[in-house]
């Protein structure tokens, strides 16, 4: 059985144990379980495997929160000036991401941050058409992406 399966049912048990199936319990259980999942697998592929990409999901997870907070404090600012900064803008982004699931998901990242929003993929699967409020130069917001968003869920999806 996985170990993210296991993890999952530590949490179930713990939580059953204390007698509160609460978020915050279940989250505490799923914490510890990962411990103890830890402490149990030393130095085994399996183990190996799933500590490793749950540490690049929360690398991710705190890269995006960043950039979230960092794109709608820029947005929310610009919109109480008043004279507007907006430089609006579509541009293609060339993809390293293949599979339906890798463009699907980085397009949903990129409309989830204020600021810029998904519009089309190419018919060749190769390019990412967005629209953004800040481009100042395409080329920068671009790299900006790629080493950015969609290189971080690459790691996390390969």
């Amino acid at each position: 059985m996985d170990l993210f399966v296991y993890n999952v049912l530590i949490s179930m048990l713990w939580a059953l144990l204390t007698g509160r199936v609460t978020v915050g319990n279940l989250t505490l259980g799923f914490l510890l379980g990962y411990i103890a999942l830890n402490l149990l697998y030393p130095g085994t592929d399996r183990k190996s495997s799933y500590f490793r990409k749950t540490m690049q999901l929360i690398r991710f997870a705190l890269y995006f929160t960043k950039e979230l907070i960092v794109s709608s404090w820029r947005v929310a600012a610009d919109v109480i000036k008043p004279l507007p900064e907006m430089r609006p803008g579509v541009i293609g982004i060339p993809l390293d991401a293949e599979t339906d699931l890798e463009i699907t998901l980085l397009a949903n990242v990129i409309s989830l941050t204020p600021g810029t929003l998904s519009l089309d993929v190419s018919d060749d699967r190769k390019t990412l058409y967005i629209h953004a409020m800040y481009v100042v130069n395409p080329d920068d917001l671009r790299k900006e992406i790629k080493d950015g968003l969609e290189r971080r869920l690459l790691e996390l999806l390969r």
